[in-house]
């Protein structure tokens, strides 16, 4: 299992440029194999790119999992395409429900391009429902798109790796590793 996070950056210091942390966990079970990280453009078009090339280097993987749809800002990783491309499921797994409405209007306002970007959420839409479910009992509930599998199959995978608050580990432990190496990059430019 692939648990896809983004890292930090700062918002004024870049100026709508500059890069951060893509992060990809590989787990199997809840033993970390492996960690690859690629730098994205901020509010760029690379993530779906750098996502499928962060794959060729694992052997076998059975399901990914990202941390939402846009990483860097607007840069949209597209779970259909990933799951053409791959050919293993892609769940998105937000703690937030997703909000299609808003996502459109702030692509209009800051995007020329945003027809192209909000495809992906309209590709998206059209082949899995947003799920509200629980993956840990004691914690409240996330939102998962399902593209490649069936949901209950994606939710009896999803709680056997979420044992700490309600984001599965391969997530969590993405978040964690892209958000240290993401500051210490940015503490690194903010000295010279």
């Amino acid at each position: 299992m692939l648990g896809v996070e983004d890292g930090s950056f700062d918002p004024q210091k870049l100026q709508r440029k500059g890069k951060t942390v893509l992060c990809g966990v590989l787990t199997h079970g809840f033993k970390v194999e492996d960690v690859f990280l690629r730098l994205i453009e901020v509010d760029g078009l690379d993530a779906t790119e750098k996502l499928l090339d962060m794959t060729g280097k694992i052997g076998s993987l059975d399901v990914v999992l990202l941390g939402g749809v846009t990483f860097g800002g607007f840069n949209i990783i597209d779970p259909v395409a990933v799951n053409e491309s791959l050919g293993v499921p892609v769940v998105v797994v937000t703690t937030e429900r997703p909000d299609n409405e808003a996502v459109l209007s702030a692509l209009k306002k800051h995007f020329e391009d945003w027809r192209l970007r909000y495809g992906v959420f309209e590709r998206l839409a059209s082949v899995s429902p947003i799920y509200e479910t629980k993956l840990n009992p004691r914690e409240n509930p996330v939102f998962l798109e399902v593209v490649g599998m069936e949901f209950e199959r994606a939710l009896e995978i999803l709680r056997r790796v979420t044992v700490r608050g309600r984001v599965p580990e391969p997530l969590r432990i993405a978040n964690r590793v892209a958000k240290a190496v993401s500051r210490a990059l940015f503490m690194q430019v903010d000295r010279k």
